[in-house]
């Protein structure tokens, strides 16, 4: 038998439109699929309570849809490219194909990895997927990045000509499979306590529930996306995030079967797949923009150390309805309708003036769909010290945003069930509603349901006067 080749699958979680599993089963060797835990990857960011959920039910789907081509896929825990060296050792391998991950510290590993493989002689082949361009390919007049989304949008489509998307593989030579660890031996999943009931209700992780929530997106969401998109109680999102994240779906894909679409709603949709290249590229561009601002006058900014206004923010109890249905929201489901995060994010940088990093940190661990380069970019921008950034006197008011965005309350009144007898008047200022009606409806303010834990016209105007220092120097 010829020498085997290792295809070593990381967040391309999928077999159609996967440019390394093509290319592998093209070179007639036999194929050794491989997914390896390295639970210290990327250090500060490595995997969060979320991620880990959705990672072992997609690797579940994976293992299943490798096993019925005929080729198993073998697990590994430990240091990455320490174990990939172990793998290639034991069984002989030829090659490695890999497809590309831009976070900055995947790249230069595994640009060491590549040298290592090389110098023993392995062929390391690497390939893109997980991007419509390549980082550092969409460049301004002057030959370097967008700092602003409309151009770099502009120039993105332009520079586009996307080929069909690749078909699976129907069947899998596969190489005699090399120990393996078992998958529930990894503990992924939480136990004590088991959190993650919401997540198991509310997705579907893997290439089909990936492949069938596109379907049912192109079915019945996507003519009325640019209308409904932005109400929470609407199901008009597409919730791809994170079938995008891990790699289930492509980019390509998306793109390809949104084609035949009404052209309102996908324009806006394509605009959202064109953010998230725009912050993959930026990442690529300015590696510790999840650690540092991108506008260097905010390392000068003000922020609070208040321990209890981030606990309230965390578990959903600032007394601002909206802003709390969408915390609670993020820890039932790990998903945040995108009108909320914008609505909770600046809430935590200018109503309670704590630090955007500190939502980035909370995110990244609460969100099934945690991307490094959408978390920074997204609260960068909500900072107003990113990329394209919103302007610092946008300062969100809750009970407007609720008032416009979910009328009548249901969405409030899904995540906040203890407001869920309050009239559409008063369901998103609690505060304002007459002693009768909270006595009817069942409301104490300070017991059943939080007063706010800050005045808005006060936080509006203290948040300004912090804003207008960096402006003054």
């Amino acid at each position: 038998m010829s020498a085997p080749a290792i295809v070593w699958f990381r967040r391309d979680l999928r077999l159609a439109d996967n440019c390394a599993l093509t290319a592998a089963v093209a070179s007639g060797a036999p194929l050794i699929p491989a997914f390896i835990l390295d639970e210290e990857e990327g250090g500060e960011w490595r995997l969060g309570g979320a991620s880990r959920w959705w990672l072992r039910e997609s690797l579940a789907a994976l293992s299943r849809d490798l096993e019925k081509r005929g080729a198993p896929l073998t697990l590994r825990r430990g240091d990455a490219q320490a174990e990939l060296l172990r793998l290639v050792a034991e069984t002989g391998a030829a090659a490695v194909y890999r497809n590309r991950i831009y976070e900055p510290w995947a790249t230069m590993r595994d640009a060491r990895i590549e040298a290592q493989l090389r110098e023993k002689g392995v062929t390391a082949q690497s390939f893109p997927g997980a991007l419509l361009a390549e980082p550092g390919s969409v460049c301004n007049a002057q030959g370097k990045p967008f700092r602003v989304f409309t151009p770099f949008w502009r120039a993105l489509a332009k520079l586009l000509q996307p080929a069909p998307p690749l078909p699976a593989p129907k069947k899998l030579r596969a190489a005699p499979a090399p120990a393996s660890d078992r998958l529930d031996d990894w503990r992924l999943q939480p136990k004590k306590p088991d959190w993650a009931q919401g997540l198991r209700e509310s997705w579907r992780p893997g290439e089909a529930g990936a492949q069938r929530r596109l379907a049912d997106f192109l079915r019945d969401g996507i003519g009325a996306y640019a209308l409904l998109r932005d109400f929470p109680a609407k199901d008009g999102a597409s919730r791809l995030s994170p079938h995008l994240h891990w790699g289930e779906i492509s980019p390509l894909q998306i793109w390809s079967a949104t084609a035949a679409a009404p052209e309102a709603g996908r324009s806006a949709f394509l605009r959202e797949l064109g953010w998230r290249e725009f912050c993959h590229h930026l990442l690529a561009a300015h590696p510790d923009m999840p650690e540092a601002p991108l506008d260097k006058s905010f390392t000068r900014f003000p922020w609070a150390n208040d321990a209890a206004a981030l606990a309230a923010w965390r578990k959903g109890e600032t007394g601002y309805p909206l802003v709390d249905a969408a915390m609670r929201q993020l820890w039932r489901m790990g998903f945040m309708h995108n009108r909320l995060r914008m609505v909770a994010a600046s809430f935590l940088v200018k109503h309670l003036l704590l630090p955007w990093r500190e939502g980035e940190l909370w995110f990244w661990d609460t969100l099934v769909d945690a991307d490094l380069a959408n978390n920074s970019g997204n609260w960068q921008w909500v900072a107003g010290c990113g990329a394209d950034a919103a302007p610092y006197f946008r300062i969100f008011n809750p009970v407007l945003q609720g008032e416009k965005f979910d009328p009548d309350g249901a969405f409030v009144r899904r995540f906040v069930p203890e407001l869920a007898q309050l009239g559409a008047k008063y369901i998103h200022k609690p505060w304002a509603a007459p002693e009768r009606i909270l006595r009817e409806a069942g409301v104490t303010l300070g017991e059943t349901y939080p007063r706010p834990i800050v005045d808005h016209a006060d936080a509006r105007r203290r948040a300004l006067e912090a804003f207008a220092t960096l402006r003054s120097r």
